[in-house]
């Protein structure tokens, strides 16, 4: 672009004007005086830019030069002064939909899938550069009215979601077409059931030579005195069907550890986070057991008026995955009210280090009572010193960044110290987790930018 002739008008009256090639077309906003050093712009004092032509051409700029050589060097002197601009913690995206979004998984940080209310399941393939609405489940009928609270993804073909409500609004849909079409897997038997989190193990695997489809949980309120808890597998049907698809509901034990009075005792369905399943696996070529690294393969945490609480099973002989025992930990979250308690839990990969979190939902700023840690593989937990900065819904450890990040209605900490303190990361409205995503209300999903944390 070749080279151009701008003038400034002072509020004297004054007119100077300089020439540079890098300008373009740039007249500046109206009011201000705006100096332009290469690409860059500073606005101090008070005049109007213009083409030079556009002033009174008998007007004698060259008189101005001294003042405009000293106005340059103000205008380097600022251009190198100014404060770097603050990075935006959750780079947000086009979701395309304004569903309040609680359902989030992210497979590799290319493919993720959403969901949330009015039958709403979105998905992406490029790091969520693009968020492509899904069909809906059942849309001929009622599908519009499922609030999809979970969903849980093997890659950008296969996913489940589960909707949360009353009953037979709980449910579980699979595609296996990537969105196109949805079947109908398990619908709550129970008319006063409720969902609260779904937890996928495997897709698709062989067990004693057979292959099978799915096998995984899901957690509901109590109902009948006990909580509800699902092991599936080749599928989602009630316990006692004869087909090919199995579910035992172990909701009663030989102790009765799961019995539980639904006025009392309830797990929330806010982010698909009360219930964690891991691999029974040794960590770094330890033998697995209590107390030395996560000595069991599941875990859900509760709330309500009789306090959160912490579930785990205890130690057996036999099928570890098909607990005939839970212990029953008291955790220091909430305020033992119906809004109150623990509403996620989340464990590192690499050490036995976990993290819950909560508050109350009804009031989004108390941070009391919002987090705890362990460090004993979940025996033991401590009320964290510095909590987050108000009640918090979702909680996942960063292995890349070796930090772990929570978020609820009010924003979003991190902690460094595994849950011992926490640092306010953004104010956001947030509701779930799946690193690097998180979503929200009215379709609100953001990617978390790791340069834009603060450093240690």
């Amino acid at each position: 672009m070749g080279s151009k002739r701008w003038a400034f008008q002072g509020e004297g009256g004054g007119v100077f004007g300089f020439a540079w090639s890098r300008a373009g077309d740039f007249s500046g906003p109206e009011g201000w005086h705006t100096a332009i050093l290469r690409d860059w712009k500073v606005f101090f004092g008070k005049g109007r830019w213009g083409r030079l032509d556009a002033f009174d051409e008998r007007i004698n700029i060259m008189p101005a030069m001294p003042l405009l050589g000293r106005t340059l060097m103000l205008v380097s002197a600022a251009v190198f002064s100014l404060p770097a601009q603050p990075q935006q913690v959750w780079q947000m995206q086009n979701s395309g939909t304004t569903a309040g979004l609680r359902g989030i998984d992210s497979v590799d940080g290319a493919v993720a899938w959403a969901s949330g209310t009015g039958g709403t399941v979105l998905k992406t393939i490029d790091g969520g550069a693009h968020w492509q609405k899904c069909a809906v489940p059942d849309a001929a009928t009622d599908g519009a009215t499922l609030d999809f609270r979970g969903v849980q993804a093997a890659d950008q073909s296969t996913a489940l979601v589960m909707s949360s409500g009353k009953g037979s609004q709980s449910r579980i849909y699979r595609t296996d077409d990537g969105g196109r079409h949805w079947k109908l897997i398990f619908k709550n038997p129970e008319p006063d059931g409720f969902w609260d989190a779904l937890a996928a193990w495997s897709f698709s695997h062989v067990y004693e030579g057979k292959p099978r489809n799915a096998t995984g949980w899901i957690l509901g309120d109590p109902v009948d005195g006990h909580i509800r808890v699902y092991k599936y597998w080749d599928g989602f049907l009630i316990s006692g069907y004869s087909g090919p698809w199995h579910a035992l509901r172990l909701d009663k034990d030989e102790t009765d550890s799961l019995e539980a009075d639904r006025k009392t005792t309830g797990s929330f369905a806010a982010s698909n986070s009360a219930f964690v399943y891991i691999p029974w696996r040794p960590l770094d070529g330890q033998e697995l057991r209590n107390g030395s690294v996560w000595p069991f393969t599941h875990l859900f945490v509760t709330g309500g008026i009789s306090g959160a609480r912490l579930y785990t099973p205890l130690p057996q002989v036999g099928d570890v995955e098909m607990p005939t025992n839970w212990r029953v930990t008291p955790l220091p979250l909430g305020s033992r009210t119906e809004s109150s308690g623990a509403f996620s839990i989340g464990l590192a990969a690499d050490h036995p280090a976990g993290v819950a979190v909560g508050g109350d939902y009804t009031k989004p700023s108390e941070s009391v009572g919002t987090a705890a840690w362990s460090a004993d593989g979940g025996l033991h937990w401590t009320a964290s010193t510095t909590p987050p900065h108000g009640y918090r819904s979702t909680v996942q450890w960063s292995e890349s960044l070796k930090l772990w990040i929570t978020a609820g209605t009010n924003g979003s900490d991190i902690s460094r110290d595994d849950g011992r303190s926490w640092q306010p990361l953004d104010d956001g409205n947030w509701n779930a987790l799946s690193l690097p995503f998180i979503v929200g209300p009215n379709g609100r999903i953001g990617r978390l930018n790791p340069d834009s944390i603060p450093k240690p």
